[in-house]
């Protein structure tokens, strides 16, 4: 009991504290994001918050998982700086049995990873999908900013407005500069507003007037008019198509194309992987005092990378059909863990090739001597 609760209890500590400096660095690099999109007009600046979080926690496996690794690396380093794994090893506790209290603090965490990787990850892309299109599908004089030009959701037209009153889905001195038809045209008006018309959105203008020339001739036409309609934008039609990362694992498996099988290997593989990381951790864990406490760091975060980037990597291939879904997912995973399991039991059992050699030297050498005797 002594040897499992003293593990578990430097294992929150050290979880929590990775955790809470994970998140703060990933919610900054979010947030500086997410106004560079709201900036270039991608983002609703009213739902930036909103789009941080569901961002964040769609990344929050990721965080959880490298969370996890670091914790336990830097806990059991901890205990090798200080000796404590000797006092383990001498009172009959080898390495692999450090296997057991690491899983009974584990678990929680790595059935999280796997409840958000397979549920709360397309469902957090579904939403912040949903909010950016729900943005982008706004009229064309909505997207426009008082004082600024900006062009339409088509191409073809150029708003400008004097000033913007939300409310009432109004504004006050409309400029509109079109091209349509072969005909180029400007419209000015004193006001305008919004009308929903069927699936179109109209701007209807009042007080203005409305110049037009035909592309490549001088002749001008020069209209004024009390009120004057004009379509606002293109018609939005929805057609139900989601990308894969937005898909709920339930149609995925439904749907078994390529893409769809690429993304589901990669939901399965972060669940696979956190308790892969969980053996690597331990089969890893040393201390080296001539490099420093940060050289065992910088190799378990180069080990993250390589494996997380290997799981996109497989991915893509699965999208484009160089691999297969089953197949690909043992070896890697499969792979990984077979490699972690023969490390720790090297590791356990102090096996050494200079080890090795001598008991193969020493065998041939009785086998002689038992002929010779014989």
């Amino acid at each position: 009991m002594l040897f499992e609760s003293s593990i578990r209890k430097e294992l929150a500590r050290s979880f929590g504290a990775t955790l809470v400096v994970l998140m703060t660095i990933v919610i900054t690099i979010i947030l500086i994001r997410t106004l560079g999109q709201a900036s270039r007009g991608s983002v609703n600046p009213q739902d930036v918050m909103m789009v941080m979080g569901y961002s964040a926690l769609g990344r929050l496996p990721i965080i959880l998982t490298l969370s996890l690794f670091v914790a336990m690396v830097s806990t059991l380093s901890r205990m090798y700086r200080d000796s404590e794994m000797v006092v383990w090893f001498v009172s009959g506790r080898g390495l692999a049995f450090f296997l057991v209290p690491l899983f009974r603090f584990a678990w929680p965490v790595l059935l999280v990873i796997t409840l958000m990787s397979v549920f709360v990850w397309p469902w957090s892309n579904e939403q912040s999908q949903e909010m950016k299109d729900r943005y982008e599908q706004r009229g064309d004089l909505e997207r426009v900013s008082p004082g600024q030009f900006q062009e339409s959701s088509s191409g073809n037209r150029v708003f400008f407005i004097d000033r913007d009153v939300s409310q009432e889905k109004a504004s006050s001195n409309v400029f509109i500069a079109s091209t349509e038809k072969g005909k180029n045209s400007v419209t000015t008006a004193r006001s305008g507003r919004i009308e929903t018309v069927g699936t179109s959105q109209v701007l209807m203008l009042d007080n203005g007037q409305r110049l037009e020339n035909e592309i490549g001739k001088s002749a001008i036409k020069i209209t004024e008019f009390a009120e004057y309609g004009s379509k606002a934008g293109d018609d939005v039609l929805a057609d139900g198509t989601l990308p894969e990362r937005s898909k709920s694992t339930r149609d995925l498996i439904r749907t078994p194309t390529p893409a769809n099988q690429g993304e589901l290997a990669w939901r399965l593989g972060m669940a696979l992987a956190a308790v892969n990381f969980v053996v690597i951790a331990l089969a890893l864990a040393s201390v080296n005092p001539r490099a420093g406490r940060s050289g065992n760091l910088i190799f378990v975060l180069f080990t993250f990378v390589v494996y997380h980037n290997l799981l996109n990597l497989g991915q893509s291939w699965i999208t484009v059909g160089v691999a297969n879904f089953g197949p690909f997912l043992l070896a890697l995973h499969g792979g990984a863990l077979l490699l972690a399991l023969t490390w720790l039991a090297k590791r356990h059992l102090n096996w050494t090739f200079r080890a090795a050699a001598t008991r193969q030297l020493k065998r041939q050498a009785d086998r002689r001597a038992s002929k010779a005797a014989s």
